[in-house]
């Protein structure tokens, strides 16, 4: 798009660029003209899952190191987009203070070090999964975010909006708060702790049947990630945006076993499906994200369907089965 020319020539700093979003987002930027740095310690994702661009830099270290974060913004980077988490619910369930740390800490570090350079714009990857509870109304709207949640990293993920909000009110830092909706697409290997999409994938091509944690009727707001890379890009050049919570979503829900079944068709697996108990932390049996605000600020409009999206994760899965199935982690 015009807009993102916008990027051309300009330093971009990636945190988390090795993983599904990033990886993507990374490929994208550089394709814009930007000089992209990745920022990534590969502990739930691979180098080999990095675009193999001349204008991205992998950096692998740890947002929690402070000699790391001076090397990278010595570069200067212009843009932030911190993408680098300590991921899932149930990861943060067993590991709270682990997720404090990168998710609380990390956030703080990074904000600190984008403010005494002063980028243009900080991008930050919160969960429209994690910060609306069971007392949003659905859709759920920007404004009606939740104080009552079920797990560290629900949690964690409103705590760095909390921190992004307090570094624009006071220092003007021009931020923006992406929340996400249920991303999935190629990048994103399987593995414990991963979403379901990628692990049912995982589970269908090895001949297994797929568990359903619930009765399948739960449904999700499952978004394609070329349609998040380009809401987070628009992110970065529309000045409406700044000071912003927006919703990335697909603004459709489709139910788990609609899921299921296709991949199950797609993948010819007849091991069909299994059903457990829902999860003790699993509390939300619909979401769907308004994406009214993403359209009016950022002119988004999702054009990836479901389906379409299944099919081409499962080209992804086919072309890269074996890096996959060497590095898929249970």
């Amino acid at each position: 798009m015009d807009e993102f020319k916008v990027y051309d020539g300009k330093c971009v700093l990636v945190t988390g660029g090795a993983g599904c979003v990033g990886s993507n987002l990374s490929g994208s930027l550089a394709e814009a003209g930007a000089r992209v740095i990745i920022l990534d310690n590969l502990s739930s994702s691979y180098e080999w899952n990095i675009p193999d661009h001349e204008n991205i830099e992998f950096v692998r270290g740890d947002i929690l190191d402070d000699e790391v974060l001076k090397r990278v913004f010595r570069e200067r980077p212009e843009y932030v987009f911190h993408l680098a988490a300590h991921f899932a619910n149930q990861n943060s369930v067993d590991n709270p203070e682990k997720d404090l740390m990168v998710n609380g800490l990390g956030i703080l570090k990074v904000l600190e070090y984008a403010q005494l350079v002063g980028v243009e714009r900080f991008i930050y990857s919160s969960s429209g999964c994690g910060v609306y509870g069971l007392d949003s109304e659905i859709p759920f709207r920007e404004h009606d975010i939740s104080i009552s949640l079920h797990t560290p990293y629900q949690v964690t993920k409103l705590l760095g909006e909390l921190y992004t909000n307090y570094f624009h009110n006071l220092y003007d830092l021009p931020i923006v708060n992406a929340r996400f909706f249920n991303v999935f697409g190629p990048g994103e290997v399987p593995g414990k702790y991963r979403n379901v999409i990628p692990n049912f994938f995982y589970w269908a091509m090895n001949g297994q049947p797929l568990p359903i944690t619930g009765d399948g009727s739960e449904t999700r707001d499952w978004t394609f990630v070329e349609d998040i890379v380009r809401g987070l890009m628009a992110m970065g050049v529309r000045k409406e945006a700044v000071g912003e919570a927006i919703n990335l979503g697909s603004g459709k829900e489709h139910r788990v076993i609609e899921m299921a079944t296709i991949i199950n068709e797609l993948t010819e697996n007849p091991a069909g499906v299994v059903y457990r108990p829902r999860r003790d932390w699993d509390a939300k049996t619909r979401l769907l994200s308004s994406i009214d605000k993403a359209g009016e600020l950022l002119d988004y409009k999702p054009q990836v369907s479901f389906r379409e999206g299944l099919e081409r994760t499962h080209e992804w899965f086919t072309e890269n089965w074996e890096l996959i199935k060497k590095s898929a982690e249970f």
